[in-house]
């Protein structure tokens, strides 16, 4: 039974106003609208689609790895706007055939070539000890079909999801540190204790003007859960 549906995308930063300018040039999207609690958000799924990024103001600077990236699918051969907007270059293709960039904070992303398909976001990319283990626990939660023709164990019609993979991609090493870049779901219950049934780790509760949970799937990767009536 689903117990949550996937809602937005949020991305810690400490300079959040350029880095909304940077996503929303780089991805052509409208403009970004500043909330009272200092979130910048964009726009970010398809037309019709209430998925947004959220970023969030933080003091912290980014250290270590982003174990959460997007892949982006480009209108142009080359990641020339990208780079013309303020992305970094960390790898050019290869075997892959596809270019490793970053943004201003440093957050990598990866973007290919056209291939006829509508430019933008294509896939969510987490970074999994065990792929499957991941697929299946989140399937569990969001509802949604596992799909291994991806290089890893891609998650296909989860509740919500707003684009057509959501990747669960084999690398050996451990989540180590807090993740810039994390994702938000609506519960479909009052409170997460489907989830934490379930697996799930609570890293906070509600309190003063948070209404919302903040937990963590079985590899330790963060998202926020809202509750049904939010």
């Amino acid at each position: 039974m689903v117990m949550a549906r996937f809602k937005d995308l949020c991305l810690d930063s400490d300079e959040p106003s350029t880095l909304a300018r940077f996503w929303a040039a780089a991805l052509s999207l409208e403009p970004a609208s500043r909330h009272d609690d200092g979130v910048v958000r964009l726009p970010l799924g398809p037309r019709g689609s209430a998925t947004t990024l959220g970023i969030n103001p933080v003091r912290e600077f980014r250290t270590g790895k982003t174990r959460v990236h997007l892949d982006l699918r480009l209108a142009d051969p080359e990641p020339s706007a990208l780079i013309g907007a303020g992305a970094s270059v960390l790898s050019t293709p290869g075997e892959n055939g596809w270019w490793v960039l970053a943004d201003p904070d440093g957050n990598a992303f990866c973007a290919f070539p056209p291939n006829g398909s509508r430019p933008g976001v294509e896939k969510l990319i987490v970074d999994s000890r065990d792929p499957e283990a991941q697929a299946r626990w989140w399937s569990g939660i969001t509802g949604g079909d596992i799909d291994h023709s991806q290089g890893g164990s891609a998650l296909v019609g989860a509740e919500g999801f707003p684009w057509r993979y959501w990747l669960f991609d084999p690398v050996p090493e451990p989540k180590t540190v807090k993740n810039r870049l994390h994702w938000d779901v609506d519960l479909l219950s009052a409170d997460p204790a489907p989830l934490i049934a379930a697996g799930a780790t609570v890293l906070r509760e509600p309190s003063g003007d948070v209404g919302w949970w903040v937990l963590a799937d079985p590899e330790g990767n963060e998202f926020c859960a809202y509750p049904r009536s939010a």
